[in-house]
């Protein structure tokens, strides 16, 4: 699922955003069901809970996919500064 997500353009940066949003939704839909409804606290805490079960997995999946894309940077094959030089050392030889 991981792989499938790094390949469709997810990226952990989104993962955190979306973790750290859900903590602020978690507080506002405590805040507004405290006060917008007559259920009392209970209900409140019930929906900040809700919300706020989120976040771990928000940032356990921008973690798996943080290591994915170490995991593929590591598997691409980079030019080195030493092959960069000698392709430009060939390219003005003929000049």
């Amino acid at each position: 699922m991981i792989k499938k997500l790094h390949q469709m353009g997810v990226k952990s940066g989104h993962m955190y955003t979306a973790g750290l949003a859900s903590i602020g939704l978690a507080f506002a839909s405590w805040i507004l069901s405290k006060k917008a409804e007559s259920a009392g606290l209970d209900r409140a805490d019930r929906w900040g809970i809700f919300v706020g079960e989120w976040a771990p997995t928000f940032f356990a999946m921008g973690v798996a996919l943080r290591m994915e894309e170490t995991h593929r940077d590591l598997e691409e094959p980079s030019v080195g500064m030493f092959e960069q030089e000698s392709t430009r050392s060939r390219s003005h030889a003929g000049v």
